[in-house]
């Protein structure tokens, strides 16, 4: 039987939680990797002259330890109700209304959507003794984080959007994967055209160069092993000074969602279907993951207590309501294309 007290006093004296857990392909030995613009797969070599290859990045592995308490509808699921986040409700010029949450936004609570807000912002600063110009409240800002967001202590916030961009509080929660002595496995194919392969019969409407027979070259790898790490910074949670039941939540929800992603999440592309292979390996002697369900159950124990002693805001959904703006090109021509700013 999980015993919660037991399972805390284990890892009482150590400042990390490192985690291993090696993979293979589903099927067969070939798998993709991540792919980076410009450079496509990070190959790299070890001094001895190991070939490895960065099969996961720790900003992907971010935004997939986060959607493990998502539903379908990118929302908070609904075992983890009362746990605090923000909501903003975006109303354009043509009255569309969109929703983001700091669940999902890139750099969560610092998305303008959110610390923007004038009412949130001064509020955010009052709770976490924050001001220009004065030496900041470690402890403080920790608490006023856990208050809205939790989920941005574990992984991390860049508040460059308050004030003199100060605020920087790093990952707890984070992960990659790795392989070893890979070797490329380099293949092809066409994506073809029945009606013209030459590309010259085309749409009226749409007379681009997407018509006709394309041949491309695919490279896929193997390796002699593919291996998950994950670590959980134990120093940097207690370092915020919270109370024990928050303590406790954020290291139960860091481990429910590194469970969740080996239980459901390692299907990670088209061409890369991992599953497990072997057992969880520790760097805390007599160390073993709690099952999804102890864990739930723990974290709504946890979710509890810290509502019923109010380190959470109330409500626990903070509903920000924003009118949105279309910003006019500064010159005559195209607009401008917004890029999309990846996980810290």
């Amino acid at each position: 039987m999980f015993k919660h007290s037991d399972f805390f006093g284990l890892l009482e004296k150590s400042h990390r939680l490192l985690l291993e857990q090696e993979l293979r392909p589903t099927q067969g030995e070939r798998f993709q990797p991540t792919g980076f613009a410009d450079i496509g797969a990070a190959v790299y070599e070890l001094p001895n002259g190991t070939r490895k290859l960065l099969v996961e990045s720790v900003q992907s592995m971010a935004n997939r330890f986060e959607a493990v308490i998502l539903n379908a509808a990118g929302e908070l699921d609904e075992d983890f109700t009362g746990l605090p986040y923000l909501k903003a409700k975006i109303t354009s010029e043509n009255k569309t209304e969109t929703f983001v949450t700091s669940l999902t936004e890139p750099h969560r609570i610092n998305s303008p959507w959110f610390i923007t807000d004038p009412e949130f912002s001064s509020e955010f600063c009052e709770k976490a003794c924050y001001s220009k110009e004065k030496p900041l409240d470690w402890k403080a800002i920790g608490k006023a984080l856990f208050r809205y967001d939790p989920n941005s202590l574990l992984h991390g916030c860049f508040l460059a959007n308050l004030g003199d961009g100060r605020v920087k509080v790093p990952r707890a929660l984070s992960g990659f994967i790795e392989a070893e002595e890979v070797k490329e496995a380099v293949s092809g194919g066409m994506k073809f055209s029945p009606i013209d392969p030459s590309g010259k019969l085309r749409s009226e409407s749409y007379d681009k160069d997407v018509y006709g027979n394309v041949p491309f070259q695919r490279v896929e790898y193997t390796a002699k092993r593919i291996t998950s790490y994950f670590s959980l910074d134990l120093s940097l949670l207690r370092g915020h000074a919270l109370p024990p039941e928050a303590f406790e939540l954020l290291v139960a929800l860091g481990l429910f969602k590194a469970q969740g992603f080996l239980e459901s999440g390692t299907r990670l592309r088209t061409a890369c279907d991992l599953v497990r292979s072997g057992d969880l390996t520790s760097n805390v002697e007599g160390f073993a993951l709690p099952t999804q369900s102890d864990l739930r159950d723990l974290i709504r124990e946890r979710i509890k207590n810290c509502r019923d002693q109010k380190f959470f805001a109330d409500p626990a959904v903070r509903l920000i309501e924003v009118k949105a703006i279309r910003k006019k090109p500064e010159s005559q021509g195209e607009e401008p294309v917004e890029g999309h700013e990846e996980d810290e």
